[in-house]
């Protein structure tokens, strides 16, 4: 009989099929954002391009979410690696992926500006819709504001995926619209300040393509988001052993009232005793490994539910 951990882990898609997966729903994410965002001046009616992004996102992880998890972004990636849903190997694999996704999503954008006879710069086109901060951003929004935007917006948007997917109870195909109404409202906020995209690889491949002050302060959009996705991905893995821990305890508990209750109802038969102390040890020998798999198959969903896994 297959163990219960074992048959999380049988048909897995190969390593290749999940890349490519991550990027081309990356490339997808991308170039609708790009193309939205410089179409409809984000700055000062940032609705359309964050609605438009937001739903490209629950499009690309309904289509490939099966395949590779629908991940899109490394912040969810360094999430999910944290949680101890995704080994390194493969996160690393999965980042490569995405920026290489991206850039040709944003490759794609930049060539259709440039048939574009309105648009007669394509590179500040591109700047436009930069993340930036200082003289650099629509608002003007100094480095430390976008910092904890950026910081906080990363970690609830890691939250809500981590949570929208967490163990048996999650539902696949609610995450992604849980996931993409998250994204779609952090950008609504994000924008206005400075065109903030909570995704480094997005911020890389609209760099590539901007002005140089794009590249010079690129390395904040990498470093704040990628501190919330870790403090998100910390959080979750701590609920995580608690949970676990308390299940643990109450099968604990269960076991040893059982074993109690017969006890008392035997209590006039001194001849069992024996009997009914190797009957507790049995029972807090199976509560225990009960709690154990349990808890390694709990550990084992959270690595496995967007390998295309429902739990």
């Amino acid at each position: 009989m297959t163990s219960p951990v074992q048959a999380t882990t049988d048909h897995e898609p190969v390593l290749f099929a999940r890349l490519s997966a991550e990027a081309v729903g990356s490339m997808f994410v991308v170039l609708v954002a790009v193309g939205v965002s410089i179409f409809s001046n984000p700055s000062s009616a940032p609705l359309p391009a964050a609605l438009a992004t937001g739903l490209t996102v629950t499009v690309a992880m309904l289509a490939f979410g099966h395949v590779s998890g629908g991940h899109f972004n490394p912040i969810i990636t360094l999430g999910n690696l944290i949680a101890g849903r995704i080994r390194a190997l493969a996160a690393v694999a999965y980042l490569a992926a995405q920026i290489i996704g991206s850039v040709i999503g944003a490759a794609l954008a930049f060539v259709v500006v440039l048939t574009v006879p309105v648009l007669t710069d394509a590179r500040a086109a591109f700047g436009s819709v930069a993340a930036g901060y200082g003289e650099h951003a629509a608002a003007q929004t100094q480095m430390a504001g976008v910092l904890i935007v950026e910081v906080v917006g990363s970690a609830l948007l890691v939250a809500v995926f981590l949570g929208a997917t967490a163990g048996r109870r999650a539902f696949p195909a609610v995450a992604p619209f849980a996931v993409g109404l998250c994204v779609a409202v952090l950008l609504q906020f994000g924008q206005v300040l400075g065109n903030l995209p909570f995704n480094p690889a997005r911020a890389t491949a609209l760099a590539f393509f901007s002005p140089s002050w794009a590249v010079e302060g690129l390395w904040l959009f990498w470093v704040a988001p990628l501190m919330g996705a870790a403090l998100a991905g910390l959080a979750f893995r701590g609920f995580a052993y608690a949970s676990a821990a308390t299940s643990l305890g109450d099968d604990s508990a269960s076991a040893t009232a059982g074993t109690i209750e017969g006890e008392h109802l035997d209590a006039d038969d001194t001849d069992d005793f024996q009997a009914q102390a190797q009957a507790q040890a049995e029972a807090e020998a199976v509560a225990v490994e009960t709690g154990t798999v349990r808890k390694e198959a709990a550990a084992d969903d959270a690595r496995n539910f967007f390998d295309g896994k429902k739990g």
